[in-house]
């Protein structure tokens, strides 16, 4: 078997909890996006107070000092090590991670508009990239929760082709899937990190 016909058995295999964090992701963002467009007080006063508090990271200073390249790598580390892993890791209890991942959501929906309250979505290439980068960084999301999900439902429940050596009582042949699962999150966030720093 190839391992690409590996990548696309583990995405089978886990295609249910990865549709259900696509699902929270779209609701989350939709939700938010009709909040702040709607004048929903408390939505834009998060968005600010978000923006506000992100000026001093270290992703938005190299981006501001002209290391485009730079930011985007520590924005790729950051979704990786500091969103991604973590919501795996999560997802070995089934249930943890969906309200953080609808929380992250949320946050994509609300800095749909900008500084001055515009909508991101009125100008046809800001709308393009706003949801063009959106969604390169919520598949990835979306493939690392499922592969944490999986793991947990492997761990509680009977399933035929997980019926392998176990370690710590998880199926090898599970983490294995989300390793396969790994090698296609991670590129994407890549992708979605390099796209939205140097476009």
């Amino acid at each position: 078997m190839t391992q690409l016909q590996s990548i696309l058995r583990a995405l089978k295999r886990a295609r249910m909890p990865i549709a259900t964090f696509a699902l929270v992701y779209v609701v989350s963002v939709s939700a938010s996006i009709i909040m702040v467009h709607s004048g929903n007080q408390f939505a834009i006063g998060v968005r600010d107070g978000v923006v506000s508090n992100s000026q001093n990271s270290p992703i938005l200073v190299a981006y501001r000092g002209g290391n485009r390249l730079g930011a985007a790598f520590l924005d790729f580390a950051s979704n990786l090590f500091l969103g991604a892993i973590p919501q795996t890791v999560g997802g070995l209890g089934v249930i943890f991670p969906y309200p953080v991942a609808a929380y992250r959501g949320w946050i994509g929906g609300i800095v749909s508009i900008d500084g001055n309250h515009t909508s991101r979505l009125m100008n046809p290439y800001r709308a393009a990239y706003y949801v063009s980068v959106l969604i390169l960084q919520l598949i990835p999301y979306s493939l690392a929760g499922g592969a944490g999900v999986n793991l947990g439902l492997a761990y509680f429940r009977h399933t035929l082709y997980y019926e392998s050596d176990k370690w710590l009582g998880i199926p090898k042949e599970a983490v294995f899937d989300m390793l396969r699962i790994y090698a296609l999150a991670v590129p994407l966030f890549l992708v979605a990190s390099l796209i939205e720093f140097l476009a």
